[in-house]
């Protein structure tokens, strides 16, 4: 199994910027991807973006695209979104994932961390 748990959520005003960080432990070598998604109060969780694990390659999601950085530190098994000109919409708990390698979905999740995005 995959243990993660992120870190670095809080409250910025609207402009601002945030890193998140979600540190993998257990059987990390079978990590193939890491993502980020998040879900706002009321609506269906949304994917933010991923990152191959092996390679770096990062895929983002058009809502975020030019704004948020995926990125990882294989090291430390630590992958982290960076998040600059923050909006209001962008208010949500954010939860990292693993897609393991074999599987086909995401199949490890973080507890999530609060960001919010004041006006």
């Amino acid at each position: 199994q995959v243990q993660l748990v992120e870190s670095g959520g809080g409250l910025v005003q609207a402009g601002g910027s945030l890193r998140l960080s979600c540190a993998a432990s257990g059987r990390t070598s079978s990590i193939y991807i890491m993502g980020w998604f998040r879900q706002a109060p009321g609506k269906e969780r949304e994917f933010v973006a991923r990152i191959t694990w092996s390679t770096g390659s990062t895929y983002s999601g058009d809502s975020v695209k030019g704004r948020f950085t995926i990125s990882r530190d294989n090291a430390k098994n630590t992958v982290y979104l960076q998040m600059n000109s923050l909006k209001p919409e962008d208010t949500a708990v954010y939860y990292c994932a693993v897609n393991s390698r074999g599987s086909s979905r995401y199949d490890y999740w973080g507890q999530g961390t609060q960001v919010t995005v004041s006006s």
